[in-house]
């Protein structure tokens, strides 16, 4: 097969659904036992670094195995058109926990999380909530230097409201990863005995555990969240993974550039980078056995999603940050039990969402109204089946407020927008940048922003962006044209 041929068609993404089916042991539409009486869920997050939404099964990659996911995608709802509004660690990371947009809350790389601001953790926690968050954090201020950001201690006011936190700053570092929490006497720090995906997921496992010995004494329901640093470089896996892929027999996307030593590297980093997730796949899985073992798993709903995805050498570049779909479309799945909401929604959504909208929706789905002070949407009732209060984005907003020190990709603050016709515009400040019909080029071959035929449609997106600038209060010089 060659790049060309790079499945992509929901026929083929359908094909690939049934195999995961199989392999999972579960026919579509599989439930679990019916919930407890408790009227409030549960609902955990799961999310990736560096995860892009191409690598799945489910949306057709023939690099990938994930049947947990892809089993997850059948069973629950998956936000086909999911982005990370600035697909960079930490300003993503702020707009998750906050639903605040960037320049209202964590507008850079290494910027912490604002002293007093508060987080969905929260709202959990008013709401009589146990909260509970493990691994990467990147919310802290640190700043790279000589000392490594395994060591660096996050100050517990920082650390976002959650009534339990075991995290770490940042590391790039899978087999060598140090966690910390507690504060005074009670503090701790200490290195994971193992390959950090399969650690932090233990930690979550016996959280679900404990929470499921509590239940039986106390109906208070838990929000927790694993965020785990792979499938981010170094692209390294435990061996059991790794054998399973050879650079040679990768499937590159067709917009990888035709240069000898970039798709040497591309190559030889999707190998790692498909052991990784076929290992965060497993570790996925194993929180979903656990949940089913302990009775929590109809009470319980599971969101999968990543702070942005990776270029790979798309368009030559690697890693992050720009606005082409392999850094900016990530994950969006919400599965779980709790089949008690009628009708209870399942299948592949078109809908537009952002990463200020994963914390609305979390709390739509457990009856919780989102504060005044979060911005994103409230999306949850595509998967409980609720009348909408508002209809759905027409467009979601993309920035690129302060640029890091990154060699492999545009050093330019950015806006933008993505709408629900499928056009994507960006540009820099007084210039236009990028203009794509995603409908008629999904790998963006074709960059129509300085061509006078489709003029109008730009001047239509730019007093759309100018509207986006206005409403969330940004600051940003737009082109005319």
């Amino acid at each position: 097969m060659n790049r060309r041929t790079f499945i992509q068609s929901v026929g083929a993404a359908t094909a690939l659904q049934t195999m995961a089916q199989q392999y999972a042991g579960q026919p579509a539409g599989h439930h679990a036992a019916e919930p407890s009486p408790n009227p409030h869920p549960n609902v955990i997050w799961i999310l990736g670094d560096q995860f892009r939404a191409q690598a799945l099964a489910s949306n057709g990659d023939p690099n990938a195995r994930t049947p947990n996911l892809d089993r997850a995608a059948i069973n629950g709802v998956t936000f086909q058109n999911h982005l990370s509004g600035f697909p960079l660690c930490c300003p993503f990371r702020g707009s998750m926990l906050t639903s605040r947009y960037p320049h209202h809350c964590v507008p850079g790389h290494e910027y912490p999380l604002p002293e007093g601001q508060k987080t969905i953790a929260d709202v959990f926690n008013a709401s009589g909530y146990r909260t509970a968050y493990f691994g990467k954090w990147h919310l802290g201020g640190f700043h790279e230097g000589k000392e490594r950001a395994a060591f660096f201690i996050t100050d517990p006011a920082r650390r976002g409201g959650f009534e339990s936190w075991t995290g770490y700053e940042n590391n790039n570092s899978q087999w060598d990863s140090w966690v910390h929490g507690g504060s005074g006497s009670s503090a701790f720090h200490y290195r994971l005995p193992g390959y950090e995906t399969d650690e932090l997921t233990n930690l979550l496992i016996n959280y679900v555990k404990e929470r499921a010995e509590e239940r039986k004494t106390s109906a208070k329901p838990f929000f927790a969240i694993l965020s785990v640093q792979p499938p981010h470089d170094p692209y390294i896996a435990p061996e059991s993974f790794m054998k399973n892929y050879n650079p040679e027999r990768m499937i590159l996307r067709p917009d990888v550039a035709h240069v000898p030593k970039i798709e040497e590297q591309v190559r030889r980093d999707l190998a790692g980078y498909y052991a990784m997730i076929e290992n965060l796949d497993w570790n996925y899985g194993r929180v979903v056995r656990t949940l089913e073992e302990t009775g929590l798993l109809a009470d319980t709903h599971i969101f999968f999603f990543a702070d942005h995805g990776d270029m790979h050498g798309s368009h030559g570049m690697f890693r992050k940050i720009c606005p082409f779909e392999e850094s900016i479309r990530t994950p969006f799945i919400i599965s779980g039990g709790v089949p008690r909401y009628t009708p209870w929604k399942a299948g592949r959504l078109p809908v537009l969402s952002n990463h200020v909208d994963i914390a609305p929706t979390t709390l739509g789905l457990c009856g919780i109204r989102k504060p005044e002070w979060m911005e994103g949407a409230d999306l949850s009732y595509h998967r409980i089946g609720n009348p909408p209060a508002a209809s759905d984005p027409d467009s979601a907003y993309l920035q690129c407020v302060v640029t890091p020190n990154q060699l492999d990709t545009p050093n330019t603050p950015y806006r933008g927008l993505v709408t629900r016709e499928g056009w994507k515009y960006v540009c820099f400040e007084n210039r236009s940048w990028l203009q794509f019909n995603l409908n008629e080029d999904p790998y963006e071959e074709v960059n129509l922003a300085q061509m006078d035929r489709y003029r109008p449609e730009r001047k239509k997106l730019i007093a759309r962006l100018k509207q986006w600038v206005a409403d969330t209060g940004d600051r940003f010089a737009l082109p005319e044209d």
